[in-house]
């Protein structure tokens, strides 16, 4: 089993003395490894890397949860400053993608990964990139998901999220992955926004580990513009995995974490950057 710590290095909320930024990185030790989930969106992963003194040339793993600018903006200043980095992400993160006509927009907003993270991924040795087709073991009790099923009748992406700035295409963010770390305690499991859906992602990381016992999410859960029924049985479905700890950071909405602290059989915590948990 792991044991490990995960800090927040990047979020819309910040401690004393750190950055915030519409954006999520989670700095993880776990099995011999350090794992940046996710890199932020432009300077607060530099800026709170040096508050936290986290040397970015220790990360050995790369993980992307998927392509959004918000998740990857810091790619390029990661890839610079690390040697042998081991990259996990979907190809589907490479597309272009955009927000149509979301609060109140009148024309199509880009949220594609930035150029300069593309060129970066580009210009790595294959042998250096895992590109997420099915669920990989990192190390012995730490997974990705891989593409996560979509079975839920209440989930969806959580925006208008198309390939086209015509909104013709709609962009299911297939590339949407989680990371996983099997503990005594149970399962702890990192998201980036839960574009898949929450109750979705737990499912299949349930399915593929082999363990039902979800002891603590940290991340993302794109609840923002959620339905009071999709909220409903969110709730629901997450008692039945009977967590005892959820985080909830970056794109979870402060509605959406307010109604789940009263509805969750656990604890549940408003993440920031600084923020810090150990397994």
């Amino acid at each position: 089993m792991c044991t490990g710590t995960i800090r927040i290095v990047v979020d819309n909320r910040a401690g004393t003395g750190l950055m915030a930024e519409h954006g999520f990185a989670l700095w993880i030790e776990a099995g011999g490894h350090v794992i940046l989930f996710d890199s932020g969106n432009q300077d607060a992963l530099a800026a709170n890397l040096a508050k936290l003194d986290l040397d970015l040339s220790r990360v050995s793993d790369l993980v992307l949860s998927h392509g959004h600018y918000d998740h990857s903006g810091g790619i390029e200043m990661v890839l610079d400053n690390t040697v042998d980095l081991a990259v996990y992400l979907h190809q589907a993160a490479m597309q272009p993608r955009y927000v149509v006509k979301e609060d109140g927009e009148q024309e199509a907003r880009s949220v594609r990964m930035p150029a300069g993270a593309m060129q970066a991924i580009g210009r790595l040795n294959e042998r250096s990139v895992t590109w997420l087709t099915h669920p990989v073991l990192i190390e012995d009790h730490i997974g990705v998901s891989g593409p996560i099923p979509r079975r839920t009748d209440f989930e969806d992406t959580g925006g208008k999220f198309f390939y086209d700035p015509w909104g013709k295409r709609p962009d299911p963010i297939e590339d949407d992955n989680a990371i996983w770390f099997e503990t005594d305690q149970g399962l702890v499991i990192c998201v980036g926004c839960s574009h898949a859906g929450i109750v979705n992602t737990l499912d299949r990381i349930v399915e593929i580990s082999g363990r039902s016992d979800v002891h603590t999410v940290i991340g993302g859960l794109h609840l923002l513009h959620a339905s009071p029924q999709r909220l409903e049985e969110t709730a629901s479905a997450l008692n039945k995995h009977s967590l005892k700890r959820l985080v909830a950071c970056h794109c979870t909405g402060e509605a959406a974490i307010a109604y789940l602290s009263l509805k969750l059989n656990c604890e549940v915590i408003e993440g920031y950057a600084g923020f810090e948990l150990s397994f």
